[in-house]
């Protein structure tokens, strides 16, 4: 079954959305003006951060729906949109979207955690 370019973009397009609303969905004190999923087709991040939101989000989204990934391809697509920690978000036909993120980055992540819950219990 060949899968039309309508429909590959129709797909993007959605985890895109998917993206934002989880996104917003967190973060709370973010407007709809912070967070938007850009057009298909457009250079750049698949989801745009304001700089509010890169406050509490220093990233870079790359989004990708395939049957099939090229990780380390895509994922050096997401390091070229700018200086920002790039996270390539992908979703296979009737899978859940996955992250993909640098490991030391993601460890740090909890590091970071560690340290803001050290403090509370001082």
């Amino acid at each position: 079954m060949t899968i039309t370019i309508q429909s590959r973009k129709a797909k993007a397009r959605s985890l895109q959305k998917h993206v934002r609303d989880i996104i917003m969905g967190l973060f709370t004190k973010l407007t709809i003006d912070d967070v938007h999923s850009t057009s298909m087709g457009a250079q750049g991040e698949d989801v745009m951060l304001s700089s509010r939101a890169r406050e509490f989000l220093p990233i870079q989204v790359e989004c990708k729906a395939n049957q099939r990934f090229s990780i380390y391809k895509q994922y050096k697509q997401a390091q070229q949109h700018g200086p920002y920690e790039p996270v390539l978000i992908i979703r296979g036909d009737n899978k859940k979207a996955l992250a993909v993120v640098d490991a030391k980055y993601f460890f740090s992540l909890f590091k970071k955690l560690d340290g803001e819950n050290s403090h509370r219990d001082k």
